[in-house]
């Protein structure tokens, strides 16, 4: 009996539709968390190569199957080598929201005048600083032994934050919403090895905060004054008031 018609003598439950469709959930938010990254395309060669062992199966290719069922048992071990960035940046964000992966969180109205107001005065000045925009997954775990401002956002406070000299200037802003959550925090740097990463401190923990979550980081740079803007692990520079409207509208879905 081949496979097919192992396929067509099977007799299906409710049972078994249940467990059919959590598993394709499940699958379907493994793709949804590494969509528009390189494991994409990793994930589709791999896909591809087991399936082989299917194929060779079902029409009786017995020496390619003898070949696919070795290659077959070492997917997992390969998968776990190869998206060890990804595991780890997913199992963060669970930790952090254990119902990121699977429940959208609202994401309040971001007010952007004060902040490209803000931007264009730090920029002009030559100010650095460093700006995370909270998505739908939370930045709560990056608060600890930061200060707590719990303030709406304005041009003003954002300025007096990053004025240099001040106890606040050398770490990022975290914004929920309509409010500056917190100030003088920490964020992750990012360990992608790659030459444009030679910018400096901020422009890699902006780049690290945006492999670990959906937040959008403004980076403005202290030492030519350049606004750059990191998400989704990717970082966008030399960016003037209008592109950084574009992009903050784009992602939060404010309108014009």
């Amino acid at each position: 009996m081949n496979v097919f018609d192992r396929l067509f003598s099977l007799n299906l439950t409710w049972r078994d539709a249940v467990d059919i469709v959590i598993v394709a959930f499940i699958i379907y938010s493994i793709f949804a968390l590494i969509r528009g990254t390189r494991a994409m395309q990793i994930s589709i060669g791999l896909v591809l190569l087991g399936s082989t062992f299917f194929v060779a199966r079902a029409f009786d290719l017995v020496a390619l199957e003898a070949i696919s069922r070795q290659i077959l048992f070492y997917i997992p071990f390969a998968v776990i080598v190869l998206f060890q960035q990804e595991i780890r940046r997913a199992l963060a964000r669970m930790v952090g929201d254990p119902l990121a992966l699977f429940v959208r969180r609202p994401v309040g109205e971001v007010p952007l005048d004060p902040i490209l107001h803000a931007c264009d005065f730090m920029a002009a000045k030559q100010m650095g600083a460093l700006i995370a925009i909270e998505g739908r997954q939370t930045l709560r775990m990056y608060e600890d032994g930061a200060k707590v401002v719990d303030a709406v956002v304005t041009n003003e406070l954002l300025v007096a934050i990053f004025t240099p000299g001040g106890p606040l200037h050398d770490g990022a802003v975290i914004v929920r919403g309509n409010r500056i959550a917190v100030a003088n925090a920490f964020l992750p740097l990012t360990t992608t090895p790659d030459p444009m990463l030679a910018h400096g401190t901020r422009h890699r923990a902006a780049i690290g905060l945006s492999e670990e979550s959906d937040a959008v980081v403004i980076v403005i740079s202290e030492e030519n004054g350049s606004i750059a803007v990191a998400a989704d692990g990717a970082l966008r520079e030399h960016l003037d008031r209008t592109e950084l409207r574009g992009i903050l509208q784009e992602r939060f879905g404010v309108p014009q």
